[in-house]
């Protein structure tokens, strides 16, 4: 196993001439909880999605599990939860199906559905308190919910790393602590984490690292920067407007695709 799940050196990142990510070095090691923090258009979405090759880099190379991802074919060891739930086709999607979805990566083309696929998908979404809803169509859910149907989809597949972009944004207080206590017994087991954050919140005690982009580049590595202002106040909640996303490539796990 390599020593670490993901490197990134000089990574660059330039969208219609403008540059996004200006040379960025990070490394992630295995058991580690890192949080990416900074403002909005500060890069750390494009870091994220340049750290799976989602989003093509213009300069330097990214690695997982030392592997450059065209060619890293483990995409079991990644889960991924984007910004949002984006659900393609003309057949509803239920909570079940999605969540189901994520035990993709770990299945032959030839493989039925197991046992073992059944349960995984059970005990996420009761990670998740969404068992009961598993029947129900995703455009049902309200948008927390949804968040809880992408993290539930992450927890399926029973990954070595975690990659959650924002999970806590838009989303309830009970929302967040209930990610921060999944995430807790996932990192006792030794799970690794990337969070992209606005702020600690609930989360706080079990990050490792906080890593602050600014203007694309690393601005800070090291202890988790304590908050500040507004941010600090108790029971602060922060609600941000982001950009409509796009996901492609082997980490959407769901957007009406037959894989």
């Amino acid at each position: 196993m390599s020593e670490t799940a993901f490197a990134m050196t000089g990574g660059q990142v330039t969208f219609d001439g403008k540059p996004i990510l200006r040379g960025v070095d990070l490394t992630v090691r295995p058991g580690e909880v890192v949080a990416l923090l900074g403002a909005n258009g500060s890069g750390k979405s494009t870091l994220v999605r340049a750290l799976l090759g989602l989003t093509p880099l213009s300069g330097g190379q990214t690695l997982l599990y030392g592997t450059p991802p065209a060619r890293f074919r483990d995409w079991w060891r990644i889960g991924y939860v984007p910004q949002r739930l984006q659900v393609g086709g003309g057949v509803p999607a239920t909570v079940g199906e999605v969540v189901a979805s994520g035990r993709i990566a770990r299945q032959s083309r030839l493989r039925r559905t197991s046992q073992a696929d059944r349960a995984a998908v059970a005990e996420a979404l009761e990670a998740v308190r969404l068992s009961d809803r598993a029947g129900d169509p995703v455009q049902s859910l309200s948008g927390g919910q949804q968040q809880r149907v992408l993290i539930a989809r992450a927890l399926a597949g029973q990954p070595d790393t975690y990659v959650m972009d924002e999970p806590t944004a838009g989303v309830d207080a009970g929302t967040q602590q209930l990610l921060a206590d999944t995430l807790a017994g996932l990192v006792r087991g030794g799970k690794t984490v990337v969070l992209v954050v606005h702020e600690l919140g609930p989360l706080e005690p079990i990050i490792t690292r906080g890593v602050v982009i600014r203007e694309g580049r690393v601005a800070h590595d090291g202890r988790p920067p304590r908050p500040e202002g507004e941010c600090a106040r108790p029971g602060h909640e922060h609600v941000h407007p982001h950009a409509a996303e796009t996901t492609a490539g082997p980490l959407t796990g769901w957007q009406g695709d037959p894989r």
